[in-house]
């Protein structure tokens, strides 16, 4: 069928929990030797608090938290994305929806509050990079400090970064689990 008679469609996928079977939080944790119970004490404590939406967690302890922020560099957030466990069949689900629906095409895109760092090296081969969208940080050209960012100069932000914006502008201090 020709491509202008198709009907086009978005279909976007969170990242944790949804085309993965744990949370990234989970698996750089266990990288890093905290404990998979720390971990949840500080995102249960951040939801509690409302500090954060659900599933930026870990884009917020990345930035504030000393145990991950003094540890975690770029290159272990690619790391971490290859020891992710992906669910079965991402790839042919995408190649379905790209092209073998007679007469529509899907464009896949994840969107998550996730390091776009661990997104991407997770998908790698399955999804294009430009198809993902996730928590970016800004490095210093030592690697060390990172801070929200924004994809390619857009104005577009992931709800995690933005919910980290407004939280740091209001104060520069780190939540009182993040000590």
């Amino acid at each position: 069928m020709a491509n202008e008679h198709r009907k086009h469609f978005l279909f976007a996928s969170d990242f944790d929990k949804t085309l993965t079977f744990n949370d990234t939080g989970y698996v750089l944790s266990e990288m890093l030797g905290i404990s998979v119970s720390e971990f949840e004490h500080k995102a249960r404590g951040m939801a509690n608090l409302n500090l954060v939406q659900q599933g930026a967690e870990l884009s917020y302890l990345l930035l504030h938290d000393p145990a991950f922020h003094s540890q975690v560099r770029r290159e272990h957030l690619y790391d971490a994305g290859k020891r992710i466990r992906l669910k079965e069949n991402i790839k042919q689900v995408y190649e379905i929806l790209d092209r073998r629906i007679d007469g529509f095409h899907f464009d896949f895109y994840v969107l998550s509050a996730a390091p776009v760092e661990v997104i991407q090296s997770a998908l790698e081969g399955i999804v294009p990079q430009d198809h993902i969208f996730g928590t970016e940080f800004k490095y210093k050209a030592s690697g060390r400090d990172r801070k929200p960012g924004t994809r390619d100069g857009r104005l577009w932000k992931s709800r995690a970064s933005r919910t980290t914006d407004r939280r740091a502008r209001r104060s520069s201090r780190p939540c009182g689990l993040c000590r």
